[in-house]
């Protein structure tokens, strides 16, 4: 195979971006060949921007049709792993946008599909590009930064207007999108949290529903977990604050690390913490200690920088940067946060308990105002990506 055959299936904000993305040819071995979607106005606007393409308005007959490679997978929340697996399935190569699911059940077994087909499946999971982000990974799991202590993540620089809730039919409900912050916006922090950090044991959360905006989810939450080793990790998002704030602390018994304002700060002790703490004759000890500030010079690759690795990994072999497997640790955060805020911030146990999850989602979802296949608001995606999707501080 020289060139991959690709359809963008769902061409609303973040698919209209990606099929212009390989349209205008910038992802080395991936050739734009088709179009899905339900709306007119969006086979339209492709008719329009993106001549030459094939354009379908059911998924299920662009998978049969036989003239495809690869898929990415770009619509509402829920259906993501039922096209995947049907992608698999069908031998297609598959990149779904993040979450993999709105359930750890369903898209655990979307990811053993694709172990299954030998098909590559990965997830765009594209703030993992980031260098800063990339070096503090390096630094943790090297053991420099010694055992963790604590981390701390405040990202509440996601602020979305009521405009943003109201410019899609399924936004923000627990029928069509699944979730809020945890679920659309803050996924990408998520998985870089556990990414740089490693999953905890144990996720007690609080999440406030309809806190800021008029929709039916949370748009303010705060988990707090436990790690196997004792350490504990605090995390707060939202969408509601203005401005928010971005940083990340990690403390660990050989230092800490400070990532804010595009900066990776570094406080390096040259003896262990946990040395010190017996050994020292003092009663408050200054330990010697190496302090580094680092800006990358490279910039993020992002949603372009995942479709190269995605190419390159079907062309290649590459490594995936983020396989669909790890996308199912960010969503075993998310619903462990919705499993302990729907039962009075009760502390949850990793491995999560799926089952349950699943019952008391169905419940919300009983009595979500979503209408399935309801009017498209006159909302129209311009196929540009935007700088919200990126690493803000």
């Amino acid at each position: 195979m020289d060139v991959i055959r690709t359809a963008v299936i769902g061409i609303g904000n973040m698919g209209s971006a990606h099929a212009r993305c390989l349209y205008s040819g910038a992802i080395p071995g991936m050739k734009l060949a088709a179009v899905c979607d339900l709306r007119p106005e969006r086979l339209e606007w492709a008719s329009r921007e993106l001549p030459g393409t094939a354009m379908y308005d059911s998924w299920e007959a662009l998978i049969a049709s036989g003239t495809l490679d690869a898929v990415i997978i770009a619509v509402p929340h829920p259906l993501h792993s039922i096209i995947a697996e049907a992608a698999l399935h069908a031998g297609l190569h598959a990149l779904s946008e993040k979450p993999l699911d709105i359930r750890l059940s369903s898209a655990r077994k979307a990811v053993e599909t694709g172990k299954a087909s030998g098909q590559v499946f990965a997830v765009m999971l594209n703030q993992r590009t980031s260098p800063i982000f990339q070096r503090a990974r390096e630094i943790v799991r090297s053991g420099r930064l010694g055992e963790l202590k604590r981390s701390v993540w405040i990202i509440t620089n996601w602020y979305r207007t009521q405009h943003y809730y109201d410019s899609g039919d399924w936004r923000a409900t627990w029928l069509g999108e699944g979730g809020g912050v945890l679920l659309n916006q803050a996924p990408h922090n998520l998985d870089l949290w556990q990414w740089i950090c490693g999953m905890p044991v144990e996720v007690t959360a609080r999440c406030d529903m309809a806190r800021y905006h008029h929709i039916e989810v949370e748009d303010d939450a705060t988990l707090m977990v436990r790690y196997a080793n004792g350490a504990s990790g605090i995390f707060i998002t939202s969408t509601g604050e203005y401005p928010g704030t971005n940083r990340l602390e990690i403390s660990g018994t050989r230092g800490k690390l400070v990532l804010e304002d595009g900066k990776l700060k570094s406080w390096l002790l040259r003896e262990d913490e946990n040395v010190v703490r017996f050994a020292s004759d003092s009663n408050s000890p200054h330990i010697p200690l190496d302090y580094e500030e680092w800006v990358p010079e490279e910039k993020e690759t992002a949603h372009a920088g995942i479709l190269c690795n995605f190419a390159s990994a079907i062309l290649n072999g590459t490594p995936l940067l983020s396989p669909a497997e790890d996308g199912l640790n960010e969503l075993t955060l998310s619903n462990a946060a919705y499993l302990s805020a729907w039962q009075n911030s009760k502390p949850v146990s990793l491995p999560l308990d799926e089952a349950a999850f699943d019952s008391l989602l169905a419940e919300h979802q009983k009595n979500s105002r979503y209408v399935d296949h309801a009017p498209a608001s006159s909302h129209q995606p311009d196929g540009q990506y935007s700088d919200r999707w990126q690493v803000n501080w």
